[in-house]
């Protein structure tokens, strides 16, 4: 909103204070909590939530509304009350359960909880992340939908960011590749107030911020003083202006304005001020309202119902005469912005695909399977919007469809994240919050660990995202055991909420794809091959049973001694040693099990019919193998790997682990001759 059609009140500081004290009166209710940074950042909170920012309380999901992500989370009481007091569906009775038991206030905000908040934030830096990915799309959204006289998507992404944010290695990754990409309706507001929770941070950070994002591309605004509203505004205003670079918005403020004895310490980042404290903050402020009373006068100057109304009303008038003018670019942007749905003809798409994928039993790298249903997706799926860590020659998560995403080239569908993989995972949840595209991004799985905790706010927040993990096993081979994946497969799957797909050949690959585009909950992990996997051959329930998770890929049709259980490349593995074990009439089951979650999921009954109780389960992964013995018992055995792996070709790494046909045969006929001498 333009600073100078905002409604007027004449006591602005009261408003900055109202913030403050439904912060410290929250935080001392709850008997914890972060008061600090709410007072320090009261000023430039009222004159961004007053003076600009774009939103309407009564639809928090308005696909126009400008986004507002509080990074440093701790401060979300500062949240909180501007949620509240601007006319959010948040009651002041929520405000008062601040940190309890399924209240609308949790200690950091998270998404999906409390209306009006945008991403979950509390791991720092994440935040700033998310929202270069905003932005993002934003602008990849405006290059594709908007024409001339016709701007529907028009808005901005604030950011507040803390002196923990910018220590993160996560705000080099994000705000770097931001500059490069010009997203000029980025603002980063930093809250420069020289504290973190162990005390000054001029002991451990002295890094000139303001020449790091000058560095970066950003337009960089120096020296706004924090308490001073108008000089914020105008700031605010400049950054407004800005057509061509993010901007970040240097604030200079205390922590804890208004404490008498507490504000500009370590004390009151992160506890409660204390009864004395509150009081004699209540007097230096000249604050009379008892706790959580707001005068009316002040509650009405907050108020933006009306305002974010009009708004709203204008926008929709103003898409009217859009899909007026382009009838089918209306109805695209509705499927896939406002109603986040699948285009009518998917099962049709995706029933192609299984069937190309059966009929060419093709042994190929579960990578390559990857690549060939990006490839005939992106035309059936226009919200597809891949990418790479700097690996996409070996993710192989580029097609001939792909368009590289440029500054100034307009829309495009796949990114070049650089060497950022924590900062592509985190960005690929703030593209997906945002809504418009369904990303996904690969890299090696190694260096999912890099990813790992934007890996778990995706799960956290039930955001589609896709990460493409390839070269999932020691059949790297000569890279050695820093890029050979052993522990990842497992630990990625311990994330609850994550989806975990390791397809055995290109059939499954398909399976998994679909999968993962059809969750609406969380997030999406798929394991690929480096090197080629053969095709199996499937009946026709065999094909529906593969979306359980698992199922008996041979010899469920007679008697067998022992259960195979296998993934990914160890499928084939299964395959060949229970050829072997079956002509010296040894009879074996093979399970193939690409997400065990899945599995997991189905009823008693079909578990137990693919895993049979009676038979004695020799589980084979590339991988540690504590994850296996849920499906193998006591009774059963692992064949795994237990220990980093070896530089040299993939046959000799796997000798020397001990991941062979004849170790597998091996162990299978100790347990047969076990069960039997029972």
């Amino acid at each position: 909103m333009n600073a100078q059609l905002r409604p007027q009140f004449a006591g602005r500081r009261l408003l900055c204070n109202a913030l403050r004290f439904l912060a410290i009166d929250a935080v001392e209710r709850a008997g914890n909590g972060h008061p600090g940074m709410p007072m320090g950042m009261a000023e430039v909170a009222e004159a961004l939530w007053r003076g600009y920012l774009k939103h309407d309380p009564a639809d928090p999901h308005w696909v126009d509304r400008d986004r507002f992500v509080l990074s440093n989370g701790h401060g979300s009481m500062l949240l909180y009350a501007l949620l509240h007091l601007t006319g959010y569906d948040l009651p002041l009775e929520e405000l008062k359960r601040f940190r309890q038991l399924h209240s609308k206030t949790p200690g950091h905000p998270e998404f999906g909880v409390t209306p009006g908040v945008e991403t979950t934030t509390g791991p720092l830096g994440q935040g700033l992340a998310n929202a270069v990915g905003m932005a993002l799309a934003e602008s990849l959204l405006a290059a594709e939908f908007n024409r001339p006289g016709h701007a529907i998507v028009d808005h901005r992404t604030w950011v507040f960011v803390g002196d923990g944010c910018l220590m993160e290695g996560i705000s080099h990754e994000a705000c770097s590749l931001a500059g490069t990409l010009g997203l000029s309706k980025l603002v980063a507001i930093y809250d420069d107030n020289g504290i973190s929770i162990d005390g000054h941070v001029e002991h451990w950070f002295t890094d000139d911020t303001p020449a790091r994002f000058e560095a970066y591309g950003w337009r960089v605004i120096r020296d706004v003083p924090g308490h001073d509203s108008a000089a914020i505004e105008a700031a605010l205003g400049q950054a407004c202006q800005e057509g061509d670079r993010p901007t970040l918005v240097c604030c200079k403020t205390v922590i804890g304005h208004g404490s008498p004895h507490k504000a500009d310490t370590h004390e009151v980042h992160g506890a409660a001020l204390g009864a004395a404290e509150v009081a004699a903050t209540r007097a230096h402020l000249g604050w009379t309202a008892v706790p959580f009373e707001i005068p009316p006068e002040i509650r009405a100057a907050w108020d933006a119902t009306t305002q974010g109304a009009a708004r709203h009303t204008d926008w929709r008038r103003r898409f009217a005469a859009y899909a007026a003018a382009h009838p089918e670019l209306a109805a695209e942007f509705e499927r896939r912005v406002c109603r986040r749905e699948l285009p009518a003809h998917w099962q049709d798409s995706v029933g192609s695909m299984l069937a190309a994928a059966v009929s060419q039993a093709a042994a190929i790298a579960s990578r390559k399977a990857s690549q060939n249903v990006i490839e005939a997706l992106q035309p059936v799926l226009p919200e597809l919007l891949g990418g790479s860590a700097d690996l996409t020659g070996s993710n192989l998560t580029a097609t001939r469809g792909s368009v590289a995403v440029r500054r100034g080239r307009g829309p495009g569908n796949h990114i070049n994240y650089g060497v950022r993989e924590f900062g592509m995972s985190a960005l690929m949840n703030g593209i997906a919050l945002h809504g418009g595209y369904l990303p996904y991004g690969g890299t090696f799985l190694t260096f999912s660990d890099y990813s790992r905790n934007a890996v778990r706010m995706s799960a956290l927040m039930r955001q589609r995202v896709i990460y493409v993990f390839t070269h999932d096993s020691i059949g790297l081979g000569e890279d050695g055991p820093t890029h050979q994946p052993v522990e990842h497969a497992a630990s990625l799957r311990l994330i609850p909420n994550n989806a975990v797909w390791r397809p055995s050949d290109a059939v499954e690959t398909v399976c998994a794809w679909q999968a993962a585009i059809e969750r609406r909950d969380g997030p999406t992990c798929l394991l690929l091959s480096r090197q080629n996997l053969p095709h199996f051959a499937r009946s026709v329930q065999q094909l529906d049973d593969i979306r359980r998770g698992g199922y008996v890929l041979a010899g469920g049709d007679g008697p067998a001694a022992i259960t195979l259980l296998a993934t990914g490349s160890e499928v084939d593995l299964a395959m060949r040693a229970r050829e072997t074990l079956g002509a010296e009439g040894i009879a074996a089951r093979v399970v193939s099990m690409p997400n065990c979650a899945e599995f997991d999921r189905q009823t008693p009954e079909y578990r137990g019919a693919v895993l049979p109780r009676a038979l004695p389960v020799l589980a084979i992964e590339a991988g540690v193998s504590g994850f296996w013995r849920a499906y193998t018992g006591f009774d059963g055995d692992v064949l795994g790997i237990d220990r980093f792996g070896e530089s040299a070709p993939a046959a000799q790494v796997a000798a020397a682990l001990g991941l062979t046909r004849e170790a597998v045969c091996e162990r299978a006929r100790a347990l047969v001759h076990g069960a039997r001498s029972r």
